[in-house]
């Protein structure tokens, strides 16, 4: 596939985009007027906020925008956790290396240079309002870190194999300046674009980025190893290509909320549901505000001919009057009659679209419910299946699709530049060629392990009650892998629990403790029975008789 075939593909998606742009545009400027920026060029200093009437919309999304941070990546604690299948099965080691390997990847993902809680703030807010996010992880340009952003979905475009997985991405890169694109690429960049650098540094370039499959671009390394993915730089005034590089995979993640037939871009289900209302409530509120205008400053009823001076109805105003006019007639200038009774209803239907955007936003649903007094276990346990039911819509496509790869490509990222290797030691022979996949701390994750754990108790307590019955019933559950796997669960790190090797020799160890001490209690036993014997006068009596005592001395 030559250049200019991918260049022609490229315009074509962007164009086959251009629709899209328009609605986001739109929801942009209800919701997001930080992005409103997909049909307009935004100057410095632009007002972001022009034609808002009511703000509960943009609160609404900062703050599911804000919840999603907090709940399904908390700083104060770990929420993330390396796994492989078979995990509960694997030795002791191999669990202690993940649970290293997560230490390691936390501290350098969080590392500041990275650029991680930026990258994933922006990301945040364009999945909720946009229905997706176009996020990019790679090794800084020293090789030394890894390295997160957060592209304008304005200048991305993608599309999807024949699994709906997206193998191809094109992205317009417009704000790199000429400075920064000669560091990147100081020996492929044109010698006419270096000109004109020496006179304007800091003048912008137009960049293509694109990662296709490598079986359709039909290249090889120089090696001759086929990579799954190509990945081109390629400056748009010259057609120049500055950079062409095989990769293990695409470095781009896009997470997408909700996707329909047909299409490779996603949808907001909370957008969906809340445009209408989000549209009602600023024609709402533009009247509202009139009526109380009009309620506090009234519009003035005058006599023709009898004012001298305009109507100032401002604080301390004085509007002339003709000294001739005679006010028997009636007031010179009085407020204009009005009907403000309706303005307690609009208020009314005000607070009920506010309700309806909090829920269209699922903020009804991320707070676990709360504790009634006196409630049972099954209710308890209802009530958190309630929880899981409502909130599952909102973090299942969130952990599946967005934090899932996040994690996964980090990890992958790590793995392949020898961080593990460097900071936890080899990979456990049960490890290697294992695929790792993440498991994540979070509310609902909280609610299933919690009910996980109720279950727990409640079959103890079954077979406790069982048990009077039937002494049998004990033997129904292995109390120690239960007991394992509920602490696991409730969030105890495997670094704390013994392997089941060292349980084993420690039962071990105990049950021969026991037994040499059931031995020596034999003893001792033995021992005194027979010193008492030994020492014990034989009864008087004849010899020989058949009430003679036996002579058991000489036994001994």
């Amino acid at each position: 596939m030559s250049l200019e075939f991918l260049l022609h593909q490229g315009n074509k998606l962007f164009e086959e985009k251009a629709p899209l742009l328009r609605l986001w545009q739109e929801i942009a400027e209800n919701f997001y007027p930080e992005r409103a920026d997909f049909t307009t060029q935004r100057r410095l200093g632009t007002d972001l906020t022009p034609g808002i009437s009511a703000s509960t919309p943009l609160l609404v999304r900062r703050e599911l925008g804000n919840a999603i941070s907090t709940m399904l990546r908390p700083t104060n604690k770990s929420w993330m956790h390396p796994r492989v299948q078979g995990y509960d099965k694997k030795s002791h080691e191999a669990k202690i290396w993940l649970d290293e390997a997560e230490r390691v990847q936390r501290t350098a993902m969080y590392h500041k240079p990275t650029g991680f809680a930026k990258a994933t703030k922006q990301a945040d807010n364009d999945f909720i309002t946009f229905g997706q996010a176009a996020m990019q992880i790679t090794l800084n340009r020293n090789q030394s870190g890894l390295l997160y952003r957060t592209w304008h979905l304005r200048d991305m475009a993608w599309c999807e194999d024949e699994e709906g997985v997206i193998d191809t991405v094109y992205r317009k890169w417009t704000d790199v300046t000429l400075a920064s694109l000669n560091q990147m690429f100081p020996k492929t960049m044109p010698q006419q674009l270096k000109e004109k650098m020496a006179k304007s540094p800091y003048d912008k370039a137009t960049i293509w980025h694109i990662e296709v499959p490598a079986h359709i671009y039909n290249a090889r390394d120089k090696r001759g190893d086929r990579f799954p993915m190509v990945s081109l730089y390629v400056e748009m005034e010259t057609k120049t290509v500055l950079e062409e590089v095989w990769i293990p995979e695409c470095t781009y993640i896009i997470p997408r909320w909700y996707t329909i037939s047909g299409s490779q871009y996603a949808f907001s289900p909370a957008v969906v549901i809340a445009t209408p209302d989000a549209r009602t409530l600023q024609e709402m509120m533009v009247t509202l505000l009139e009526a109380g205008e009009k309620a506090v400053t009234p519009p003035m009823l005058g006599v023709q001919g009898a004012l001298r001076s305009d109507v100032n109805v401002m604080a301390g105003g004085l509007t002339w009057v003709d000294r001739e006019y005679d006010e028997r007639l009636g007031e010179v200038l009085r407020p204009l009659t009005q009907d403000t009774s309706g303005i307690p209803l609009g208020f009314e239907m005000h607070d009920r679209i506010k309700n309806d955007l909090y829920e269209a936003f699922y903020l009804n649903k991320i707070q676990l419910p709360p504790p009634v007094p006196n409630m049972t276990a099954y209710e308890a346990g209802e009530r958190v299946q309630e929880y899981i039911r409502g909130a599952l819509p909102l973090f299942e496509p969130m952990e599946i699709e967005y934090n899932g790869p996040l994690c996964e490509k980090s990890f992958t990222l790590m793995l392949r530049n020898g961080v593990f290797q460097q900071y936890v030691g080899p990979i456990p022979e049960d490890l290697q060629g294992e695929e790792v996949k993440f498991e994540f701390e979070s509310p609902l994750h909280d609610a299933i392990e919690k009910a996980k754990s109720q279950k727990y108790l409640e079959a103890i307590a079954t077979v406790a009650q069982a048990a009077s019955a039937d002494p049998a019933a004990i033997h129904l559950i292995d109390v120690q892998k239960a007991t394992r796997e509920a602490l696991l669960a409730s969030g105890v790190p495997p670094g704390w629990l013994r392997s089941e090797g060292d349980v084993e020799d420690i039962v071990a160890a105990e049950q021969q403790q026991q037994q040499i001490a059931q031995l020596l209690e034999q003893m001792k036993v033995g021992s005194e029975i027979a010193k008492n014997v030994g020492t014990t006068p034989m009864p008087t009596g004849t010899m020989g008789g058949a009430n003679a005592a036996p002579n058991v001395g000489g036994a001994l």
